[in-house]
């Protein structure tokens, strides 16, 4: 009896562990069809999160944009300017300055410009129309809404135009969307209002 007992156990581990071979082969490849099938869909979700606003790629802008030189062909409004390098079919690129949120121009609606959206579009036009500019990004945002390029613009002389518009008072330090320089934007537009600059002017 105690041999009987002990046997049974044996017998049954050892049917178990061996498979006939073309349940085998049917579990394997059964295997092998899921993790393809797996792999295709994280592949998927991986490319649909880089794409960005536009239909441009994430790493795509970061390569061609980030810490590039870029010459300024047209200043649309205070915080917007077009790079002459092209943008999918448009032949320019649009920037939109990152923080800096200046008055409106006047609209086709007929909107008037808000005060001081003429001071702030002409000191950018003075700063950067018809000269060269380096670009900078922040990985974690690339394009706006409208998929204009999100940007830090350094000057020739090492100064943020970012910066110069907030000092101005022609902008408040937009912090809607973070970004690793809203401290020294904070800073700036401090500076502005205790000079009475621009928007805090009395």
């Amino acid at each position: 009896m105690p041999r009987y007992a002990f046997a049974m156990p044996r017998q049954r581990r050892t049917s178990r562990r061996r498979l006939p071979p073309i349940a085998f082969g049917r579990s394997l490849s059964r295997r092998r069809l899921i993790i393809l099938i797996l792999t295709l869909i994280l592949t998927a979700a991986l490319v649909l999160l880089d794409l960005q606003v536009g239909g441009s790629v994430a790493g795509d802008d970061w390569r061609r944009y980030h810490g590039q030189q870029y010459l300024v062909v047209r200043v649309v409004d205070g915080d917007t300017f077009d790079l002459a390098v092209s943008d999918g079919d448009e032949p320019t690129t649009r920037v939109r300055l990152w923080g800096v949120d200046t008055p409106e121009m006047a609209r086709r609606d007929g909107s008037p410009a808000e005060p001081f959206a003429e001071d702030a579009t002409a000191l950018t036009r003075e700063l950067v129309e018809g000269k060269t500019v380096t670009v900078y990004l922040e990985n974690h945002r690339l394009r706006g809404s409208y998929g204009r390029l999100l940007a830090y613009v350094e000057l020739a002389d090492g100064t943020l135009l970012n910066v110069r518009l907030i000092e101005a008072g022609f902008s408040e330090a937009d912090n809607r969307w973070s970004h690793r320089l809203m401290p020294e934007f904070t800073q700036a537009e401090q500076r502005a209002r205790a000079v009475g600059a621009g928007l805090w002017s009395k």
